[in-house]
């Protein structure tokens, strides 16, 4: 108590020297402060000390989500060339036919909506840095990589070698795998999904079109049983070989590889067929509406998250490897690279563990 009001005294002190000499300086042009001037200023200040202390500190996953927001904002405003640079540092593979970069988080293939930066943008740039291009050639992507999914991409430098690579991929001779962290165990451990994807438009009061599950069958009344219905004609052919490597808390670290390539074929396979979203998928988490994925407490705890935070969160969904089959008789090309940090620090938070020969 003693020392309470020994502080007050002196704030009181501080606030008096400090009006005595407004008062001084201003002569009698300016009056100098009042009392209520004083109790005033030592009110606010109480106030600032009161809401500083219940100031919660940001946690080390939440300090990472905000930065990465930020890192995804400035690469929609740094110059072409310095993206172009840092594609090229991050390249995994290069020869006479393709170059094999690590895809980063936000950067989508091509611009739309407005945004300015893609790695399309950045291929007339990068053809010139790399090597064995011939004068005029253009580099083309060989497949897809959604915006927010990281991970490997495979550039062609001839049509030769576009031509070889989608071959492989319509004959389902490329094998491709990727790693997601999902909300949720998927029952059983071990499987395929194969159902039928296609585009529905969400009832809502604004337009909003979905990729949604088009079953082949249907659960008979007596529910012993399924029956076969009537495809639908905008329907695509969709298959998913899925593993559950680790899961602890209610989450999994799961390795997908999709047999077809079906717009955001493995997200809809996860969230609707196996009900064990990916986490940070913000789209697929919930089919009624596009909001923020609503996580269990239970995950926020341990992610150290609040649940109005959550729409901070990115898609983990990472392209851990491709096997290529070899071009003009040459051995298979692997091609293969960790996920990215914030991938990484998500499975720590949630004590996932990934072994070493997954």
């Amino acid at each position: 108590m003693q020392r309470a009001r020994g502080v007050t005294f002196a704030r009181l002190l501080r606030a008096y020297a400090t009006s005595s000499k407004a008062e001084t300086s201003a002569s009698n042009a300016k009056p100098g402060l009042r009392a209520i001037d004083i109790a005033n200023r030592l009110r606010k200040e109480k106030e600032d000390l009161k809401n500083s202390e219940k100031r919660v500190p940001m946690t080390p996953l939440q300090a990472r989500v905000d930065e990465l927001k930020q890192f995804s904002q400035r690469l929609q405003n740094i110059h072409p060339c310095v993206l172009t640079k840092a594609l090229y540092k991050s390249r995994l593979y290069e020869d006479q036919n393709i170059i094999a970069v690590n895809k980063p988080y936000g950067v989508p293939l091509h611009s739309v909506n407005g945004i300015r930066n893609s790695i399309a943008g950045c291929l007339p740039m990068l053809a010139k840095v790399t090597n064995d291009m011939q004068p005029g050639a253009l580099l083309q992507f060989c497949h897809t990589l959604e915006k927010d999914t990281t991970g490997v991409l495979i550039i062609a430098k001839t049509n030769e070698a576009v031509e070889h690579v989608q071959t492989h991929i319509r004959s389902r001779q490329m094998e491709v795998k990727y790693l997601a962290v999902t909300v949720g165990v998927p029952v059983p451990s071990e499987g395929v999904i194969d159902i039928p994807i296609i585009e529905k438009e969400v009832p809502g009061p604004k337009p909003l079109f979905k990729m949604a599950l088009s079953p082949l069958f249907k659960v008979n009344e007596a529910g012993d049983g399924v029956t076969r219905v009537r495809g639908q004609r905008q329907s695509q052919n969709a298959v998913t070989h899925y593993r559950v490597l680790n899961s602890t808390a209610g989450c999994s670290l799961v390795e997908l590889q999709p047999v077809t390539g079906v717009k955001n074929q493995l997200r809809v396979h996860m969230a609707f067929a196996l009900s064990c979203p990916i986490l940070g998928d913000h789209k697929y988490s919930d089919w009624n509406k596009l909001a923020p994925q609503r996580l269990p407490q239970g995950t926020l705890q341990r992610l150290g998250l609040e649940q109005s935070k959550t729409r901070y969160l990115p898609l983990h969904v990472h392209c851990k490897s491709i096997i290529l089959p070899g071009f003009k008789g040459h051995h298979d090309i692997e091609l293969s690279c960790p996920p990215p940090k914030y991938f990484t620090r998500s499975m720590k938070r949630l004590n996932i563990v990934q072994l070493k020969n997954e």
